[in-house]
């Protein structure tokens, strides 16, 4: 065994700007869930997972080598985001959010959104 460190491998999805956009996402979903009153925690959860989908599913089409199924994920990830949207909406109109938390969370949003939607489209007209 070698007595010097190695550099650590980066993997497929760590090389996506889009993955790193979809962690920022789950940052700025979780600062809202964190300031959610505590009689919301079923709206806490909800955004929690539909953030930590966003990046799952990045993740795994990142590390998919069929294109149908990489444009899949990224689907799966753009509903996941679509979900967050409507949990932020919610929020908003509850008026549980301050429009600060809203706005850097939706903007975090929208750039997610965007790029995957690329991808999906990309990877998907491979095969047709």
């Amino acid at each position: 065994m070698s007595n010097h460190a190695s550099a650590p491998q980066v993997l497929d999805h760590e090389k996506l700007d889009v993955y790193r956009a979809a962690i920022d996402l789950l940052v700025a979903c979780e600062d809202v869930a964190r300031h959610l009153p505590s009689g919301r925690a079923y709206m806490r959860d909800q955004l929690r997972r539909a953030a930590l989908s966003v990046a799952n599913n990045t993740a795994e089409g990142a590390g998919e080598f069929a294109p149908m199924e990489k444009a899949r994920f990224y689907r799966i990830a753009r509903r996941s985001g679509t979900e967050c949207a409507a949990m932020l909406d919610a929020a908003r109109a509850l008026e549980l959010i301050d429009d600060g938390r809203y706005g850097s969370a939706r903007g975090a949003l929208v750039r997610v959104i965007q790029m995957l939607t690329r991808l999906a489209r990309r990877h998907g007209e491979r095969q047709g």
